[in-house]
């Protein structure tokens, strides 16, 4: 299999993959629902953790000094933020989510901006290795499934039919296609650019992880029975990324 299959097969299983186990979820009760979420993102942590720091970035050391993949590492991160303050990079995981007042339109904007990236981070994994590729598209699954049924509630608040939010996010999904074709043609014409590739992907992984995955789990109970199913969550994250 070539490495352009491979990176739109696994993209497809990451943007639509995501969606679909949403749209599933979607079905279930609203009660039983809000306990499912935050296992559901509690994986997704330790997924993208596991990913970003015990596979992107060790191969993109192999390749490159530390001094470059960490300063583009740290650049990454600075730019997530930045896209985050122009909501091009916001999470929404509930019914209850402060981007509910943005206009559907950016909110689909964004989604598709996310889902471009998400794609081109496949790609860049796939050119690596087919299970770094794997590790990748899990990883992306886990943090898409709830950041979907977020955007579905946006959407439906926005006034649209499940038919029609349904068919938006499907075409929304779609972009991480185009981002792992753009990746594997852009290294193949610069093979210099993949450790690089590498280590922004790191940079999405941990901020998505970091900056907005982990305060979620820390606002849904700081002790007990919650916090060390949140652990064990996290662990099975990790192991995931281990065993691939």
């Amino acid at each position: 299999m070539s490495p352009l299959v491979a990176a739109i097969g696994l993209s497809l299983a990451g943007g639509l993959g995501g969606l679909l186990c949403a749209s599933l979820l979607l079905l279930v009760p609203a009660a039983h629902r809000a306990r499912l979420v935050p296992s559901l993102v509690s994986y997704a942590v330790g997924a993208l953790l596991g990913v970003a720091l015990m596979a992107l970035l060790p191969e993109a050391l192999e390749q490159r000094p530390p001094s470059h993949v960490f300063g583009t590492l740290l650049g990454g991160i600075l730019g997530f933020f930045v896209l985050e303050k122009a909501v091009l990079w916001r999470h929404c995981h509930t019914d209850e989510c402060e981007v509910h007042g943005a206009s559907a339109s950016l909110v689909l904007l964004g989604d598709a901006f996310h889902n471009f990236v998400d794609g081109a981070m496949i790609g860049a994994a796939v050119l690596t290795s087919m299970p770094l590729g794997i590790s990748a598209a899990v990883a992306v699954t886990a943090h898409e499934i709830p950041q979907e049924i977020g955007d579905f509630a946006v959407l439906l608040h926005a006034g649209y039919s499940r038919g029609k939010a349904l068919m938006l996010n499907a075409l929304s999904a779609l972009a991480s296609v185009a981002g792992a074709i753009a990746a594997v043609l852009l290294v193949n014409v610069l093979p210099g650019l993949l450790p690089y590739l590498l280590a922004v992907a790191a940079s999405s992984f941990l901020y998505v992880a970091m900056s907005d995955l982990i305060p979620d789990l820390h606002h849904r109970g700081p002790t007990g029975t919650v916090a060390i199913r949140q652990v064990i969550l996290i662990g099975f994250g990790m192991a995931t990324v281990l065993l691939l």
